[in-house]
């Protein structure tokens, strides 16, 4: 989860700063791809009232090793541990969906650089 988190949190602003930069990796399909998809993913799964397929692995194997299940989603329980705030899955779709857009925006304006182009 850690992982992939700071991938799709991080990678947007690398990317601003890499075509400041003039940082060729920033331009890379196997880059700006990958960020594209899992962006579009938790998008997607949070607007449709799905549990993030991690969230539901952590669960199933704790349970298995006899922990006890919070019963809450893995970023809204980091979410409220880091930073003190409750967020409701309304409010993270919207969060998740803005910042989705500036992926988006970002490929417009930062293109992704194709070989033989």
């Amino acid at each position: 989860h850690a992982l992939l988190i700071a991938f799709i949190v991080f990678a947007l602003p690398l990317t601003w700063i890499g075509a400041w930069r003039r940082w060729a990796w920033v331009g890379s399909p196997w880059f700006r791809l990958p960020h594209l998809a899992l962006i579009a993913f938790v998008v997607a799964q949070t607007w449709l009232d799905q549990l993030c397929p991690l969230t539901v692995w952590e669960a199933e194997l704790r349970r298995a090793a006899g922990q006890a299940d919070n019963g809450e989603q893995f970023i809204a329980y980091w979410l409220g541990q880091l930073i003190f705030v409750e967020a409701s899955l309304d409010v993270l779709a919207w969060v998740y969906t803005a910042f989705g857009l500036a992926v988006v925006l970002t490929l417009w304006f930062v293109p992704v650089r194709w070989r033989g182009r």
